[in-house]
């Protein structure tokens, strides 16, 4: 970070203090307040961290008033129409897009270190048949630590990148167990000469008795999936890696705490919810009854797809999803879709009506990734799975970057004690 010649002057108490004030490379300015409390013996007090800047990073930008998200300075939509997730990963990684040679060497160390140690088959007989795949993603994920003992030391810095490359090769092998041994299939391998993203597609809806063959058209629907989610700036999932990355914990452990956080339905599960309210709308003609019950605030409908905690502005992320949508709805046949025509009729009335556009409620990307993965066969319970494998090469992304800090120290957020005062112990024969 480079010395700052900015301050800021906060009075207090009968005392003025000035603060530094940061500038990034874009974006707004961020008041240093490390030394609030020496100087004041206050703390700031910012519920869901909000207006605060946790940690310093080079990786992703968001701009949410202008619907911008960029991976390492490189525009999402670029990545996805004219990348692939596996240069993502690598620029993700490594902060520049590689070159023909160091992609070739990239892909081949992912590729193989997608097969799982033979040992972690016997992990998924400890769980029921009907276990949610992301319960057994968090334990799986988190018994790697047992397995790799060679990539958990985060001070070597060759056996933090081989533990990276191996959470990115192996969370789509594992993902796809959970999925197999949720529907009670046998396991499949992973096939070298495919690619990341059929491979995976391969995995999960390939068995032993017929030749799967994978359709193009999906494979790079699944690819694309995997590149907007990718990375999405200081989330809670990603501040849960960095905060259990903080104590010096495995990589492993911190992957799975991310997953952990990312289960849960106001993070991870929100394309879920999209689609439970498409399938409720049933048909177009009948948006016009749910549009008044959103503008109801007695009803407790809400319009879910639409807004985004960041983006006041079209999740940029969105319009790539509406494109491809399309073309996985094509190359299956099933292109007249009622939910998809439900989801096209409903994105025109919202963004046509006053209601949503002084509340900026524009459609953001799981409006449009629930009907996506449910016309390529996922059910809804493997939904944030697939969330998890994309994300999987930000969080360490993010975890190496954090680790790589000089000045990186354990995350202690302070709070407001408002429980009793100090009190006196009293003995059991004198309480009344």
């Amino acid at each position: 970070m480079a010395e700052s010649t900015k301050t800021a002057k906060l009075d207090f108490g009968g005392k003025s203090v000035t603060l530094p004030v940061h500038s990034g490379t874009i974006g707004p300015d961020v008041i240093d307040i490390g030394a609030l409390y020496k100087e004041t013996k206050a703390f700031t007090f910012d519920p869901g961290f909000t207006s605060t800047a946790s940690c310093e990073s080079k990786i992703t930008y968001i701009d949410g008033d202008e619907g911008v998200l960029l991976y390492r300075g490189y525009p999402i939509e670029q990545l996805a129409e004219e990348g692939d997730f596996i240069e993502t990963c690598y620029l993700l990684l490594y902060g520049e897009l590689p070159t023909p040679a160091q992609r070739k060497k990239f892909e081949n160390n992912i590729t193989y270190h997608t097969m799982v140690h033979e040992q972690m088959a016997l992990l998924f007989r400890g769980f029921r048949r009907d276990a949610h795949p992301m319960a057994v993603m968090v334990a799986v994920v988190g018994a790697m630590s047992a397995f790799y003992h060679d990539s958990i030391d985060i001070g070597d810095p060759r056996q933090r990148e081989i533990a990276s490359h191996r959470m990115i090769a192996k969370l789509p092998t594992i993902a796809a167990m959970a999925y197999k041994y949720h529907i009670g299939q046998p396991f499949v391998y992973p096939q070298n000469d495919l690619s990341y993203a059929a491979n995976f597609l391969r995995m999960c809806f390939a068995v032993p008795c017929e030749e799967y063959k994978v359709n193009p058209v999906l494979a790079r629907a699944m690819d694309r999936i995997f590149v907007l989610h990718a990375d999405h700036e200081q989330n809670a999932s990603t501040s849960t890696v960095r905060l259990a990355g903080s104590s010096g914990a495995n990589p492993f452990a911190c992957i799975s705490a991310g997953i952990a956080c990312l289960w849960g339905p106001a993070h991870g599960g929100a394309n879920e919810a999209a689609l439970k309210m498409l399938a409720e709308i049933g048909r177009p003609e009948n948006i016009p009854d749910f549009i008044t019950k959103v503008k109801d605030k007695n009803s407790n409908v809400r319009l879910m797809g639409f807004g985004h905690r960041v983006y006041k502005n079209y999740d940029p992320r969105a319009k790539i999803m509406q494109k491809t949508a399309h073309e996985v709805f094509e190359q299956l046949g099933i292109d007249q879709d009622p939910l998809l025509q439900v989801a096209h009729e409903l994105e025109r009335v919202a963004l046509s009506d006053d209601y949503f556009i002084s509340r900026k409620l524009y459609p953001n990307v799981d409006f449009y990734s629930g009907i996506i993965l449910r016309a390529m066969g996922f059910p809804v319970s493997m939904f944030t799975v697939l969330f998890a494998i994309a994300r999987t090469v930000g969080w360490i992304s993010q975890w190496k970057e954090m680790i790589e800090e000089p000045n990186q120290r354990i995350g202690r957020p302070r709070q407001l004690y408002t429980g009793p005062a100090r009190r006196e112990y009293l003995d059991m024969s004198k309480r009344g």
